[in-house]
């Protein structure tokens, strides 16, 4: 390839609001527009909120192609990544990880369906891109494993509304009642799937109302992505007979998640599976101590501004739970190390991050 493109295009194999992955490509996007090229994101699916921002994959141009570069946003399988790898163009890969199918396929057979062909694509997409770009170097691990020859690392480019929004007024005030009862509050966030395993949080919360706290609330934020896993929770905590004590907020505005941020006492994620995980950095952005399993991409994520756990045997998560919450020293030492860690997530290192991988890719491709 001569020249420098004109073009650099994504491909995502679907685009929606308040999704991490999404907003990283309109980030994407700004990034690459202001290295000079025209950019523009073709989507094989898209909410209805995100037809002002995409275009159909149908109309993705193949016009002069050594002039123009693509960047597949990768997080599921998808046959926008079989159009990605027939394109002509120039080629580079974001990866923000696929779950593993037997995580999910139990509950959800066709996402199963849908992982189990992203990770087969994978190797496809390594043969004909210039680079993969890993949120994580756990991602990139994973990348160099399939087959990639060359990766780099460029963070999550996250949503500052859920660092700077301000709280919604009477979320704050029916949370702020709440904690005028007395005990605590637990927090966690993330989509309701399966690999989230927010059985394992509603366990320790159990737990800890039997052993620590009896007056203490869990929120689960999160959209409801799976009826039939999201059902079985309510039957848990029914049988448990905490129902009381548990609050399914769903999907919530970025104001109200603040709302929550500052509510909350203590973020406790259990999930099986991360690329990243944003909600960790959202957390310590709002000095929320965060309780966490150490595993995939969270331990990298988190460092020494959590606690990291080895097991998910619920006396242990609430005890690492009580013991952030009831040590003052502890918790401020948390709290101080969230703060920076967060600030080393900043939107502005992230893109330039991204932004001097690309650059790195272009120079090699000649």
């Amino acid at each position: 390839m001569t020249g420098r493109p004109i073009r650099f295009d994504q491909v995502i194999p679907s685009i929606a609001e308040r999704d991490a992955v999404s907003y990283h490509t309109l980030e994407t996007q700004r990034a690459l527009r202001e290295m000079g090229f025209v950019s523009e994101i073709f989507a094989r699916e898209m909410s209805p909120g995100m037809v002002a921002h995409a275009r159909p994959l149908a109309e993705l141009p193949r016009d002069d192609a050594s002039r123009q570069w693509l960047c597949y946003q990768a997080s599921i399988g998808s046959p926008a990544a079989e159009a990605f790898i027939a394109h002509p163009g120039g080629k580079v890969v974001t990866y923000h990880n696929i779950t593993p199918a037997p995580l999910v396929e139990g509950w959800m057979p066709f996402l199963g369906e849908e992982v189990r062909l992203g990770r087969h694509q994978l190797p496809e997409l390594a043969a004909v891109s210039e680079t993969g770009i890993a949120v994580s170097k756990y991602n990139a691990a994973e990348l160099r494993e399939a087959g990639f020859a060359t990766t780099a690392v460029a963070s999550l480019m996250m949503d500052r509304s859920n660092f700077d929004s301000a709280a919604e007024p009477g979320r704050r005030a029916e949370l702020a009642a709440a904690k005028r009862t007395g005990g605590s509050d637990w927090l966690f966030v993330g989509q309701m799937l399966p690999h989230k395993c927010h059985q394992d949080v509603i366990k320790a919360f159990a737990c800890s109302l039997r052993v620590f706290d009896p007056k203490a609330r869990l929120h689960l934020i999160g959209r409801e992505s799976c009826p039939g896993y999201v059902l079985a929770l309510h039957r848990f905590i029914q049988d448990l007979g905490i129902a009381s004590s548990v609050d399914f907020a769903g999907s919530v505005s970025p104001a109200e998640l603040t709302a929550h941020y500052q509510a909350a006492d203590v973020l406790v994620c259990c999930s099986a599976h991360e690329g990243f995980c944003a909600p960790i950095i959202e957390a310590m952005h709002h000095g929320v101590p965060v309780v966490a399993y150490a595993v995939a991409a969270v331990p990298e994520t988190v460092l020494d501004a959590g606690l990291l756990l080895s097991s998910k045997e619920p006396l242990l998560v609430a005890t690492a739970a009580e013991r952030v919450l009831r040590d003052r020293l502890l918790r401020e030492v948390l709290v101080d190390r969230g703060r920076e860690r967060a600030r080393r997530f900043s939107l502005d290192a992230a893109r330039v991050a991204f932004v001097a991988a690309l650059e790195e890719a272009l120079e090699r491709a000649g």
